[in-house]
Order: C-alpha cells, then sequence, then structure tokens
C-alpha cells in the first residue's frame, strides 16, 4: 500500500468527470487499498478516486469513530434522495476551509463493492452527506463550489495565501 498525493483545490483536474470502472480487478483493489490508506493518514473520512488523479468512479468512507468500518464504492449511483440538510463540510483537497453545504438528507445509493458485487446502501446524516460530496469529486466539482462567487474567490486567495506562506 502506498499514501497517494491528493489533489489541492483550484487544480484543473479536480474537474475532471470520472469515467465508470469497466471491472473490478486487483489494479482497482489495489487503488482502493493505497486511497484508505491515504484517507485515514490525512485524516479524513471520504476520498474519491479524481482527488488522487485517478479518474475512475471510485470512493472509499469510514465514518465511524473506530475508523475500521471502511466502505467502498465503485461506479456510486444515488437512486433516491430525499429532505434537506445543511451540513458544515470540509475536504481534504480544500484543507483547513470548512462552510455549509446543502444536500440531501436521506440518499439511497447502488455501487459495487471491492469484490465487484452490487449492493444498495440508504444512508443518512454523515454519511449521506460524505457519499454526496464524494460522488461531486467523481462528477468534477469541488464543495466549495456551492458558495458565492465572492466567497469563492475569498477561499481561493486564502488557500493562495497559505501556500506562499509555506514556501
Amino acid at each position: 500500500m502506498a499514501i497517494l498525493k491528493i489533489l489541492q483545490y483550484p487544480d484543473e483536474k479536480l474537474h475532471t468527470v470520472a469515467i465508470p470502472v469497466a471491472q473490478v480487478t486487483d489494479k482497482i483493489r489495489a487503488l482502493i487499498d493505497d486511497m484508505a490508506e491515504t484517507m485515514y493518514a490525512a485524516p479524513g473520512i471520504g476520498l474519491a478516486a479524481t482527488q488522487v488523479d485517478v479518474h475512475e468512479r471510485v470512493i472509499v468512507i469510514d465514518t465511524s469513530e473506530a475508523r475500521d468500518e471502511l466502505l467502498v464504492l465503485i461506479n456510486p449511483e444515488i437512486i433516491a434522495s430525499s429532505g434537506i440538510s445543511d451540513f458544515e463540510e470540509g475536504c481534504l483537497s480544500v484543507p483547513g476551509i470548512y462552510g455549509k453545504v446543502q444536500r440531501a438528507e436521506l440518499v439511497t445509493v447502488k455501487a459495487l463493492n471491492a469484490q465487484g458485487e452490487p449492493f444498495v446502501l440508504d444512508a443518512d446524516g454523515l454519511l449521506a452527506v460524505c457519499i454526496q460530496h464524494e460522488m461531486d469529486h467523481l462528477a468534477g466539482k469541488v464543495f466549495v463550489e456551492y458558495w458565492s462567487r465572492l466567497k469563492q474567490a475569498r477561499t481561493l486567495a486564502r488557500l493562495k495565501k497559505k501556500l506562499r506562506s509555506t514556501m
């Protein structure tokens, strides 16, 4: 396993739309292992393949307290959603930036697991938010893009200033 480099906003590669995984192979399972290691090390609760510059529809999530309940979603698709929730979100690709995003409160997602087997999952709360957040990455969207242009510009300026101070 390896810790992968996480792309940082505003890297244009974060806007690449991921393609479906044609077949769950050992290569995909190795990617899942590397993504999980990267997510846990960051530390984060979710990571989409797009964030590590692999543009295939793969997500890893673990919202458990003990950090021992890895959820793998390959080719995820939301098949139902309801309600509205406002959650404060953060992102490994936008470090140190947090803000509210309005999303569905409940989602039903169908996907493949790491063995390539289909499953359906009903999610609410933090897990529902995380699934939607990571699926946005697969569609080439970063959570700050839900905000007003002014707030996005301020966020970008703050990130650039932070980057300059670390050089």
